[in-house]
């Protein structure tokens, strides 16, 4: 999905790495944070409660938690609600 993505910006041809990806409970997998991760994008995507409780029973093997902008969260469900 992410390949056919073009940001407009003011000149020029359209950028093809956005600054942040929003998304639903349900595109919050490893493989997708990765990804976005080497893009270096931003991901907006909450955690799963079943994920946040494997992670904290491992403990401090469990990793990092995830970091979540609610301001941005918000805005991707003001344009969900629209466009439904």
């Amino acid at each position: 999905m992410l390949q056919i993505v073009r940001v407009r910006g003011p000149v020029g041809r359209p950028r093809t790495r956005p600054d942040a990806v929003a998304g639903d409970k349900a595109y919050s997998f490893r493989a997708n944070r990765a990804h976005l991760r080497k893009r270096q994008i931003k991901a907006v995507i909450p955690e799963k409660k079943d994920q946040a409780v494997n992670r904290k029973k491992k403990g401090s093997r469990g990793g990092r938690l995830i970091s979540h902008d609610s301001a941005l969260h918000k805005e991707r469900t003001t344009v969900e609600r629209l466009i439904s």
